[in-house]
């Protein structure tokens, strides 16, 4: 607690409360001092908040806080009793919930200045159903909800440009540079003006320079055009050939499937799409749903500070508890039924997680397939396109069937050989004829060479010409969309320019418009003060006059008995008797200071009598416990001792 009023008297002694406390005068502040000094720290987060609690009802003052705080999410430690306890110690000023609240406000008052002022524009008002029902309120509503929308994105907007890093004096640089540039073009153009005046027909040739960019503009219009075309109808030979190859394939799988196969596929594929369609996209499209419901939720609530968060950790961690102690709960139950019912539940969530994934890897694998598919005719265009020739597919070759028949001719044909007695025969003959054929080949390759050289280096000259031909309107494109992209960043630059001047020149009109606004509302503010003052002094100069009159009306009224009510006469009547009080009371200071000094006398001899009983007194107590020292001697009414 010591540490909590040290941090309050410390922020409320600086800026811009200055209170000049310390611990010992802020401890000893009375309930109102205590309660005035929250109201100011709530004026300083919302200026609406600027009252003298002296002259507001304790209720007004508890209701005004209340709603504040409430405004601000301020939460009290406890349960609804303790909420109870909080408001009749906020009415009353008690320490134990003041200093709380202070404590709390002090510690983020720049982040509750933005949510009071947020609250103020963003707190929508209820209006009743039955009201909506007329147009005239449902319009103002509607323009109500609108303007609320548009304050939020506006906001939102403000307070980017307050992050985004723009300082005031590297955009005063910025519009000094521009302008200076500014004046530089405008003198270059007055000059090149004057010296395209000297010429002869200028305005000819100026109309000219005018059809040649028009002209030019429109030529680049046509290129774009022709490119435009030139990749539709390269996208359109690309779908030709996609269908066509979709086709073939289709008639090949049509004339090699049978019936029952097919009809096979076909249930299989209908029912993965209709669990496609009817479990898996529904439950995928919720989900969207609900993490859209939630993250349009998350956007319209207000930023969330540090203190939020830190609230939202601690229910979490609560809810975790609770969970983990009902499954506890639910454990130490231990029923069969449930607990077969969560067997069969669990072996049912295994189960569907399996489907769900088995239908995620089809996806895929459809996905590769198609996607394998269109390499595969995209490969195929390309080695049609380099030597015109179809590539043959899996089912078309037939190489390893020869193969295999060739092998086994082989064997009958050694068998045989192996039977007449001249096994080998055959494999000399066919090394001797495989040589002669490879001697005839290498002949044949050793006269073609030469020619194929010849020939592919002609077929690499023409294609390089064919590349270079085709490349040449690319580059021509290339160098016009340079120059353009060189254009549009100029153009961007310019506009960057012009947009941090505009978002300037609007940070300045609002800051002076919030300063024109806060002087307002201050002025507002006083008006209403002085307003509440001069009726309060109308009200009581009013009953001062009705006072006065009736005391005029019973003056001079001729009845007696009125009279007498009159103030003036019961004034003059308790004058009389204070007077007469006077006169009798002068009279007896006068007999006590005549009778002063008798008196003092008669109270001398009376202690001096008491001095001399108390001595008699003493002496006879003597006499009565000791000897007999002296002889006492009575004469003349006197007692006299003689030792």
């Amino acid at each position: 607690m010591s540490d909590q009023i040290k941090f309050i008297v410390d922020n409320l002694n600086k800026e811009p409360f200055r209170k000049n406390y310390n611990l010992i005068t802020f401890d000893s502040l009375e309930p109102m001092q205590l309660l005035q000094v929250l109201s100011d720290v709530l004026a300083e987060i919302d200026p609406k908040q600027v009252v003298d609690i002296r002259e507001e009802m304790p209720e007004q003052t508890a209701k005004r806080m209340l709603s504040l705080l409430g405004i601000l999410k301020y939460k009290p430690p406890g349960n609804a009793t303790d909420m109870s306890n909080f408001r009749q110690g906020l009415v009353i000023g008690s320490k134990p919930v003041i200093y709380p609240v202070l404590h709390w406000l002090l510690q983020r008052t720049n982040e509750l200045k933005k949510r009071a002022y947020l609250a103020r524009f963003l707190i929508k008002l209820e209006v009743p159903s039955e009201f909506l029902q007329d147009e005239t309120v449902a319009d103002t509503n509607k323009q109500y909800e609108d303007l609320m929308e548009a304050f939020k994105t506006l906001h939102k907007e403000c307070e980017q440009l307050k992050t985004s890093g723009f300082s005031t004096a590297e955009i005063r640089r910025d519009i000094s540079a521009m302008e200076e540039e500014k004046d530089q073009l405008i003198k270059r153009v007055e000059r090149l003006k004057k010296r395209v005046e000297t010429v002869q027909n200028h305005q000819r040739m100026l109309k000219i320079a005018r059809q040649l960019r028009v002209e030019k503009e429109r030529e680049e219009f046509l290129a774009q055009q022709k490119q435009e075309q030139k990749n539709q109808l390269f996208h359109a030979v690309q779908r030709l050939q996609r269908i066509q190859n979709q086709l073939k394939s289709m008639r090949h799988a049509a004339a090699d499937a049978k019936p029952e196969s097919l009809m096979k596929r076909l249930e299989e594929e209908i029912k993965f799409n209709s669990y496609m369609v009817t479990e898996k996209f529904p439950k995928e499209l919720e989900n969207k749903k609900k993490e859209l419901h939630f993250l349009q939720k998350v956007v319209s609530e207000p930023a969330m500070g540090h203190s939020d968060l830190l609230e939202l950790e601690s229910k979490i961690n609560e809810i975790n508890t609770q969970i983990s102690q009902l499954i506890e709960k639910k454990m130490m139950r231990n029923e069969p039924i449930e607990g077969k019912l969560s067997l069969y539940r669990q072996q049912a969530s295994i189960i569907s997680r399996k489907k769900e994934a088995k239908a995620e890897e089809l996806q895929e694998a459809k996905e590769k397939l198609a996607n394998l598919e269109r390499e595969v005719s995209a490969k195929t265009n390309q080695t049609r396109e380099f030597d015109g020739t179809e590539v043959l597919k899996g089912d078309e070759r037939t190489e390893e069937l020869l193969k295999q028949r060739h092998e086994n001719i082989q064997h009958q044909l050694q068998a045989i050989e192996e039977k007449k007695g001249i096994s080998g025969y055959s494999y000399t003959q066919e090394e001797l004829e495989r040589v002669s054929a490879l001697k005839s080949e290498v002949d044949e390759v050793k006269g073609r060479t030469l020619d194929d050289m010849s020939e592919m280096v002609k077929k690499l000259n023409s294609l390089v010409s064919e590349k270079k031909s085709a490349l040449a309107p690319v580059i021509k494109e290339l160098r016009q969309l340079r120059q353009k992209c060189q254009e549009l960043t100029q153009e961007c630059d310019e506009k960057k320019s012009q947009y941090d001047s505009c978002a300037a020149g609007l940070e300045s009109n609002r800051s002076k418009l919030e300063q024109e606004v806060r002087g307002l509302r201050e002025e507002c503010l006083q008006d209403e003060s002085r307003y509440h003052y001069t009726n309060c002094m109308i009200k009581n100069l009013e009953v001062q006059l009705c006072r006065a009159t009736d005391e005029m009306k019973a003056y001079v009224s001729s009845d007696q008995q009125e009279k007498r009510k009159a103030i003036r006469e019961q004034y003059t009547k308790n004058i009389a008797e204070q007077e007469n009080l006077g006169k009798k009371l002068r009279e007896k200071q006068k007999a006590v200071r005549e009778s002063h000094g008798p008196n003092m006398k008669q109270v001398k001899m009376w202690r001096d009598f008491e001095q001399l009983m108390e001595c008699k007194k003493q002496c006879f107590l003597k006499q009565q416990s000791q000897t007999s020292i002296g002889q006492v001697i009575q004469e003349g009414g006197e007692d006299r001792l003689i030792l």
